[in-house]
């Protein structure tokens, strides 16, 4: 049993499983999976499945629904993307699961509980993540009896016949008998034909240099798949919008019908918000195209092999450097050679630093040099004197004209300020030790709606926003001066 948690992923997967098992017809896949109607599942499974896959919350509905569910006889259950199943929130899901197949791990007999119990085949579990942390610690512990990691570099994985937990909260009987040997920092392994660069963006011009690199890559090299990952649906969304309508030319005499599009390449979506049979057709056209443009959230960050990718672009800052290491893991697969691109305001350079805690070291990518190469700045002789990005030629030229289609389009427009506000909000989202390097105190909201094409800033977040730093600051100056007095009093 595959436990999966991403809907493309369960047909990549069962697509897969059909063409390995095509001559041993008696070996029957089958998968169940929010979205997909309950009682044509419910069929499959009464005819009876060899190896279902199945996403957390339809694989505990059928096994507390549906009686016709036979699963006495099951004999290995694995778990793909263990941290990453846990991390969305399922764990509470995995232990029901568990506790149903009889697989959960107790210190009593669980006879007499009601719940079937298989007799006839002994069951093994597998764990499977590119990253493990205590979370797939955890699980492991409730999961597994006397475990064996299996890694792939011996040096980064240090992999042990057992894996020891130290679980002061466990049975008296079995203290002291594991204690952990999983990692929770480490070094990531990266294939060695990948080139990681980033680039350091000034955020009011970090809507034009995307487009002005996307050009750039697409002109080097006409034949090839670009993966481009965003924080949030919202910011999908509108700059799938842009990217299939915006009309440009370098030259202001061009009349406008005789504009070309920007990109020429194929552009595709893929997020978590959008139907299920749009995801599916989404996946499979970036699967089979030789050349195109893949604009997507983090769900295409784990498990989906897109071939012939060559190159990922990080719009938005992937937080956890494990997240990082999934994202550059659609390129330089099966020793293919492959690029990623890393998008960094100057304030939060710092996440270098935090990257290279784990083994990653990325080098910084050549912008003026590229920005230099389109045909506008090769008509201004003062060109390679610009020092500030945001005031070389082309890149003006450039946001002119993207604002300039932005406003003259109200739907764009809308799908715009939406993302400036689910954008401001993903920001503000970061965890742990990653909250002081993404910080929005240090974001400059008119920037940051200059980077989705917007001359104002929305009026619902900006104005909130602005009324709450005034706000705080009113109470900062006030306590201050309050505590001034309180100091004059008990010095004199």
């Amino acid at each position: 049993m595959i436990r999966e948690f991403s809907a493309p992923m369960e047909h990549l997967v069962h697509e897969i499983l059909q063409k390995l098992l095509h001559r041993f017809h008696w070996i029957v896949p089958g998968y169940i999976m929010g979205g997909e109607s309950r009682s044509k599942e419910k069929a499959r499974l009464r005819k009876g499945i060899s190896i279902l896959i199945a996403t957390p919350g339809r694989l505990l509905d059928h096994l507390k629904n549906t009686s016709s569910f036979v699963y006495t006889n099951l004999r290995w259950i694995i778990f793909d993307e263990a941290d990453r199943i846990l991390e969305l929130g399922f764990g509470k899901e995995i232990q029901e699961i568990l506790n149903l197949l009889g697989s959960m791990k107790t210190g009593h007999d669980d006879q007499g509980n009601g719940v079937p119990r298989p007799t006839k085949f002994q069951r093994q579990n597998l764990l499977l993540s590119a990253t493990l942390n205590e979370k797939v610690n955890h699980l492991a512990k409730i999961s597994l009896e006397d475990p064996v990691m299996i890694g792939i570099d011996d040096k980064v994985l240090e992999p042990t016949s057992k894996i020891r937990f130290d679980n002061s909260d466990c049975d008296e009987d079995n203290e002291g008998t594991y204690s952990s040997k999983i990692p929770a920092v480490g070094a990531y392994k990266v294939p060695e034909q990948l080139i990681q660069r980033y680039m350091k963006v000034p955020c009011g011009s970090r809507l034009a240099i995307l487009l002005s690199i996307l050009k750039h890559l697409f002109e080097r090299e006409p034949s090839q798949k670009i993966v481009l990952f965003f924080s949030t649906c919202d910011a999908v969304d509108f700059h799938y919008s842009l990217l299939t309508e915006f009309l440009f030319s370098a030259f202001p005499q061009t009349e406008e019908g005789n504009r070309p599009m920007f990109l020429g390449c194929k552009t595709l979506r893929l997020h978590g918000n959008m139907e299920q049979e749009d995801r599916t057709t989404s996946f499979q056209a970036f699967k089979t195209e030789k050349s195109a443009l893949l604009l997507s959230t983090d769900v295409s960050a784990r498990g989906l092999d897109f071939p012939n990718v060559r190159c990922i672009i990080q719009y938005d800052s992937p937080g956890e450097a494990t997240e990082y290491v999934h994202r550059v893991g659609r390129t330089a697969r099966l020793g293919e050679r492959g690029e990623s691109l890393l998008f960094l305001q100057p304030s939060e350079i710092e996440y270098l630093q935090d990257l290279e805690k784990h083994g990653v070291s990325l080098a910084e990518y050549p912008l003026l040099k590229v920005l230099d190469s389109f045909p506008l700045s090769a008509q201004k002789n003062n060109t390679k004197k610009s020092v500030f990005i945001d005031m070389h030629p082309w890149i003006m030229c450039l946001q002119k004209a993207l604002e300039s289609c932005i406003s003259s389009k109200p739907k764009m427009e809308e799908l715009a300020k939406r993302a400036f506000c689910s954008w401001v909000r993903a920001y503000t989202a970061h965890r742990g030790e990653l909250k002081r390097i993404f910080m929005v105190k240090k974001l400059h909201l008119g920037h940051v709606a200059k980077s989705f094409g917007l001359k104002q800033i929305p009026s619902l977040v900006g104005k909130t926003f602005q009324n709450q730093t005034k706000k705080r600051k009113r109470f900062e100056k006030k306590n201050g001066s309050s505590n001034k007095r309180k100091v004059a009093r008990r010095v004199t």
